[in-house]
């Protein structure tokens, strides 16, 4: 019999005296008890069926403790346990996302078992869009949570992230995950067209709208009709058609080109960028509120040196990709050339991955196996790489130093990179740098540092 995995956070990190089935946890169970921040290191390292928030907990709200262990361990289910809980407690808590308030006793684990079982009865092979997201790491757990979540509904997605790391196979995964993918998904490059064919190409025309207008034109919003409108590179969006393309959004009509006919439209909008679209508000470059009609559902894609354990899963998907395209026999990586792969920092993320691969077949000839000397890749590691450019490098001079004062500055050196990365906020900075959040707190005060 499969085991269940159940993380059970409370104030003691050992059960209550009431159980979840008496005294000890059922036999089927492997269940880790721990304090929460414990608690939420161990949901960085392992996986859990489901997770068990055991209240009162001095010094945490439960709205808070919630939103840390949704954010670590996504899609999996969360239950409540506060006797002191009112009606209306349950309710704000279910609201943010909490399965079941558990009953005492025995009824604990029927409840627990039933909140596992909701959740796998989603199979993924049945999920078509699945096989689009390569990746068992957490961050791309993550994002197939969301596209799970918000795939049926109409709302607008504002794909970011850097060149290469997957947008528009999100926005296909996005598509196929809905009720609209039988329809048209339409894709349209913002970056590709110049300006002024941008309008027509979106809006479409009629004829004599404009020189070279010599019949009516359809454009990519009714193309996308009953489907799925795929915007990428959208903070190349003109400023002169970002007013327009906001009517768009919240009325879902427009006019083409030369024409006074309101055209209804019936589609979902996915949009896409890999620049900092906030900063291009600040310069007056975007519109805000385009920003926030765009942004309904946030969804960002990470960088490949973010999920390096993704790295030879990707590579053997990738050469299998390959050598099928071309008609040879699939092609093996040796465990070597898997490490170098993994070694390095893929500033062009998944896109160069792939054309690396794609390389090493097309030059490796008859040869059944990839070997290091295939992957001609610069130097520096995936480490160094990330290695904050501002840390300085400390020789010790001849008189000596003062070891705690340099220590201190260096510390000061990397908390400061990593606060100003998260715009302060402190839970994100220290998941950036594997500190627990008490620890990374109390650092920044023990340095003085303000932030």
């Amino acid at each position: 019999m499969e085991t269940t995995r159940v993380l059970w956070i409370n104030a003691l990190a050992g059960p209550a005296a009431d159980g979840p089935d008496g005294p000890e946890p059922p036999a089927t169970w492997s269940t880790a008890f721990r304090t929460p921040d414990e608690g939420l290191e161990e949901l960085r390292q392992c996986e859990y069926q489901a997770v068990v928030l055991e209240f009162p907990i001095p010094n945490w709200n439960p709205a808070e403790l919630l939103e840390e262990v949704q954010r670590l361990a996504p899609g999996v289910p969360v239950l409540v346990r506060d006797p002191d809980a009112t009606l209306s407690d349950a309710v704000r808590m279910a609201r943010l996302g909490v399965y079941q308030f558990l009953e005492r006793g025995d009824t604990a684990s029927v409840q627990i078992e039933q909140a596992i079982e909701s959740r796998t009865t989603i199979d993924p092979a049945r999920e078509e869009w699945a096989g689009l997201l390569v990746g068992e790491s957490r961050e791309m757990r993550q994002v197939s949570h969301i596209i799970r979540m918000v795939g049926s509904r109409r709302a607008t997605v504002l794909i970011t992230g850097e060149t290469g790391t997957g947008k528009e196979l999100a926005a296909r995964a996005l598509h196929m995950a809905g009720t609209r993918s039988g329809g048209p998904m339409v894709a349209v490059n913002c970056s590709a067209l110049p300006e002024n064919l941008l309008e027509a190409e979106l809006f479409g025309h009629v004829r004599g709208a404009f020189t070279g207008a010599v019949q009516n034109r359809t454009g990519r919003f009714e193309q996308a009709q009953g489907g799925t409108l795929f915007l990428d590179e959208i903070g190349e969006l003109p400023m002169e058609l970002q007013a327009k393309f906001l009517r768009v959004l919240q009325e879902r009509e427009f006019q083409r080109l030369g024409s006074s006919e309101t055209v209804h439209v019936d589609i979902r909008v996915v949009a896409a960028t890999n620049c900092d679209l906030l900063e291009r508000i600040e310069q007056g470059r975007f519109r805000e509120d385009l920003y926030y009609r765009l942004n309904v559902v946030p969804l960002h894609m990470p960088a490949l040196r973010q999920r390096p354990a993704d790295i030879p899963v990707l590579a053997v998907h990738f050469v299998e990709k390959v050598c099928r395209l071309e008609g040879i026999p699939v092609k093996k990586l040796t465990p070597e050339a898997v490490e170098r792969l993994c070694s390095f920092s893929w500033p062009g993320n998944v896109r160069q991955l792939e054309n690396a691969i794609e390389m090493a077949v097309a030059l490796s000839g008859d040869r059944l196996m990839l070997a290091p000397s295939d992957f001609p890749l610069p130097v520096p590691s995936r480490a160094r790489a990330a290695m904050p450019a501002a840390l300085p490098f400390v020789s010790v001079p001849d008189a000596g130093l003062d070891y705690e004062e340099t220590l201190a500055v260096i510390e000061r050196s990397i908390l400061g990179q990593a606060l100003q990365k998260t715009g302060g906020n402190k839970k994100a900075a220290a998941e950036m740098l594997h500190l627990k959040r008490t620890t990374l707190s109390a650092k920044v005060r023990s340095l003085e540092f303000a932030a």
